[in-house]
């Protein structure tokens, strides 16, 4: 039987399967660890089931002289340092194709409540300040029959156009769009592109100035594709009509970050895969990897 750390409390029936064949050790805390926290708890470990939040790097990996497997829990590994792990021959895997419909529908609900202003519609009645109905307050922007651009048509980008179409909206999308005309033209612009060093603040002042002035930005893929700064300068100044955000840089934000405050914001905390449904299907699917790889097989769904 092997070690195997896991960073942070999960849900789903296949972490049984998990502890009858290893010994399995789960950190109790809601918060990630610190660095230090992490190298220190993986130092005789032979398995790593990480978050997103989870920073892999040759530090750590240099703490860990055991490790021989880590299952990431998410689709992606931006966290995870894969030219050391390769160097070392440890076995990354992700847990793909069960986040597409959960961070779908939120990116769709995002949209939606940024343009009918739910949030201070909510805001209104809990404080108690609704005292009749108005004509000219909350107005916010029809999504029916809008243009709806996707910037990144992966398995999520085509999921939100599936939904799109319920709205008979036109929808562009990068892969057939340039960026620039698809930013000129949309009534919303939606993000489900990677993190790379290309996408990194894509969306950045200039593209923001390409923008309607009323547009309203989603983002439910990369905080960092964003450039924060730049975002809320372009909310304070009008730029753009809002944005509506998952993900931000760093996560969560600081108490002074300058994005903080700015006008036609929402902002939830990284909720895209939190449905039961799918985080018991990405637990399954780390599952998987590691037992694979911890037992000399490939793992079922490697990073790359």
């Amino acid at each position: 039987m092997a070690l195997v750390y896991v960073t942070r409390e999960i849900v789903g029936d296949a972490m049984g399967r998990l502890r009858a064949a290893h010994d399995v050790v789960v950190r109790g805390k809601p918060e990630p660890a610190q660095p230090e926290e992490l190298r220190a708890a993986v130092s005789d470990a032979e398995g790593l089931l990480c978050m997103l939040t989870d920073r892999v790097d040759q530090e750590l990996l240099d703490a860990a002289p055991r490790l021989l497997a880590i299952a990431n829990y998410a689709v992606g590994y931006d966290n995870i340092d894969l030219a050391a792990t390769t160097a070392r021959g440890i076995a990354v895997g992700v847990t793909p194709d069960v986040l597409t419909d959960a961070t779908a529908d939120l990116a769709f609900a995002l949209l939606l409540a940024a343009a009918r202003n739910l949030p201070e519609a909510i805001a209104v009645v809990a404080a108690g300040q609704w005292s009749t109905w108005e004509p000219t307050r909350w107005l916010g922007s029809d999504v029916q029959g809008a243009t709806l651009g996707i910037v990144g048509f992966g398995r999520i980008g085509r999921a939100v156009a599936r939904r799109a179409e319920g709205f008979d909206m036109t929808v562009l999308a990068t892969h057939e769009t340039p960026l620039e005309e698809l930013l000129a033209r949309s009534d919303f612009v939606t993000l489900h592109c990677p993190l790379t060093p290309a996408t990194r603040h894509l969306i950045d002042a200039r593209a923001l100035s390409l923008m309607k002035p009323t547009a309203i930005l989603v983002n439910t893929a990369r905080g960092a594709i964003v450039d924060q700064l730049a975002l809320g300068a372009a909310l304070r100044a009008g730029t753009i009509g809002g944005a509506a955000l998952d993900v931000t840089d760093p996560e969560p934000m600081p108490p002074d970050d300058p994005l903080r405050g700015a006008p036609n914001l929402i902002v939830v905390p990284h909720i895209g895969s939190a449905t039961y449904t799918a985080r018991a299907r990405m637990t399954e699917l780390a599952v998987n990897n590691l037992l694979a790889a911890l037992a000399g097989r490939p793992m079922p769904n490697p990073a790359r």
